[in-house]
């Protein structure tokens, strides 16, 4: 088992309201007033959400995490499309990274395929590239706690990467695939016998994912996904625990409305405090960002007026959400948002196939880089699963990816509440990586 890295700082995670900075006076959605300014209010600015680029000075860093928060966006649209689906939480960089070990091996068509549909404009350069990023995040477990110099966040802040491959002993995989994922992804090799006990197998590597996620991911792989043509499968696992820089007030939770993308209402747990936070107001949505214990990972919630949740859904890409971080500024006022857990678990591989990648899936793939000879083997399933809880003392996430192959993504002041469906993502702030992104749109089936 190789294990990329701890990061000991507090959590990553609490949804940030999300608002665009602009001069425009905040939205009030409730009976309470907001906290105002000197300043008079100004006409609120009309128009599209801005564009930005990712805040990372490194600018190979930067390609990857524009690349990668196009992909995630791309395939929330694809996740969130069914008219029925209401509650959606990915890793867009668990499912990248999983999918980056397995393009280390893709050769012609198949390698253009998933460098297109994946972001990695890198091409090459693309596995140094994730090797960076993931020493960034690394590195996040021995920033101090402001205010506090000399102390480090170990007790309140827990990121866990790990990466690990899954191959038949019998395979003839190529030494140099394997030094690769090793040596960029620090995906150690494990020998499975899939031909003759799959079921085993499927077991052995759940429970490496269950270890890895602190019991969050019991089940990645599902009864049945392997068999015995399964030859190799790669794996990812991340886990995130953090505490909220500014942790909400228990006695301040109490029962309030939320009304569901479908009009109806249920009352729900509010969590309630005043602060000074970044905040944004956009045209049509506004954004909050909530740090985690350490201050360089936080929650970016993004809440669209009432009534605009589809248009501002529709809106988001890459540099649109890279646009919403560059538009917070400090501001001070009451937040109100729901406490919610939820788990969600898909199989992601008509999602990549209509986004580009059908070549990669198949006996007609091109592998050729994973085997001394042939055209190696061929993605069967992209399976995917995670958990978040989001409550007043900070943040809980994991998720998981397996990739089976088988042989043959001026001071100004605010009043939120976020009482209607919103999108929400956890960032790591220097970067701009997004480590996972979701949308909740019914309260009252994810509160705990």
């Amino acid at each position: 088992m190789n294990r990329r890295g701890l990061l000991a700082a507090t959590g990553m995670a609490a949804a940030a309201a999300l608002a665009g900075c602009t001069e425009g006076a905040p939205r009030n959605t409730t009976d309470n007033p907001p906290n105002t300014t000197d300043e008079p209010p100004v006409d609120e600015p009309t128009g599209s959400l801005p564009e930005g680029s990712p805040s990372s000075t490194n600018e190979r860093m930067a390609e990857l995490v524009a690349g990668n928060a196009g992909f995630a966006l791309d395939l929330h649209e694809q996740l969130t499309a069914a008219d029925d689906v209401d509650n959606v939480f990915v890793s867009p960089y668990s499912i990248s990274m999983a999918l980056a070990m397995t393009y280390g091996g893709a050769s012609g068509q198949t390698e253009t395929a998933m460098r297109e549909t994946l972001g990695f404009s890198l091409s090459d350069e693309t596995h140094p590239a994730f090797d960076e990023l993931q020493a960034a995040l690394d590195a996040r477990a021995t920033s101090d706690v402001p205010g506090d110099p000399g102390k480090d966040t170990t007790d309140a802040f827990q990121l866990e990467v790990a990466n690990a491959l899954w191959g038949a002993s019998d395979y003839s995989f190529a030494e140099a695939y394997l030094d690769l994922v090793d040596e960029h992804y620090g995906g150690g090799f494990n020998e499975a016998d899939f031909g003759s006990d799959p079921e085993a197998e499927r077991e052995r590597i759940n429970q490496w994912v269950d270890d890895e996620t602190g019991g969050r991911i019991e089940e990645l792989i599902p009864k049945d996904g392997l068999s015995a043509q399964t030859v190799l499968v790669l794996t990812n696992a991340i886990y995130f625990m953090a505490g909220w820089q500014l942790p909400f007030d228990p006695d301040e939770t109490s029962g309030s409305t939320f009304r569901a993308l479908d009009g109806s209402e249920s009352t729900v747990s509010m969590m309630h405090q005043n602060l000074r936070a970044d905040y944004a107001d956009l045209p049509g949505v506004q954004a909050i960002e909530l740090p985690y214990v350490g201050g360089e990972v936080s929650m970016v919630v993004i809440v669209p007026d009432e009534g605009e949740f589809e248009e501002i859904h529709g809106e988001l890409s890459g540099a649109t959400l890279f646009g919403i971080f560059e538009a917070l500024g400090d501001a001070s006022g009451d937040l109100r948002m729901p406490r919610f857990e939820y788990e969600f678990e898909t199989e992601l591989s008509q999602a990549l196939k209509t986004m580009g990648m059908e070549s990669a899936f198949g006996p007609g793939a091109d592998f050729a880089g994973m085997v001394t000879s042939g055209g190696g083997p061929g993605i069967d399933d992209v399976f995917h699963k995670s958990f978040v809880r989001v409550d007043e003392e900070g943040t809980e996430a994991a998720a998981a990816t397996g990739v089976v192959m088988n042989e043959s993504a001026s001071e100004r002041s605010f009043d939120l509440t976020v009482d209607r469906p919103f999108l929400f993502c956890i960032r790591d702030r220097p970067t701009d990586a997004v480590l996972f992104l979701g949308q909740v749109t019914n309260v009252s089936a994810v509160q705990s």
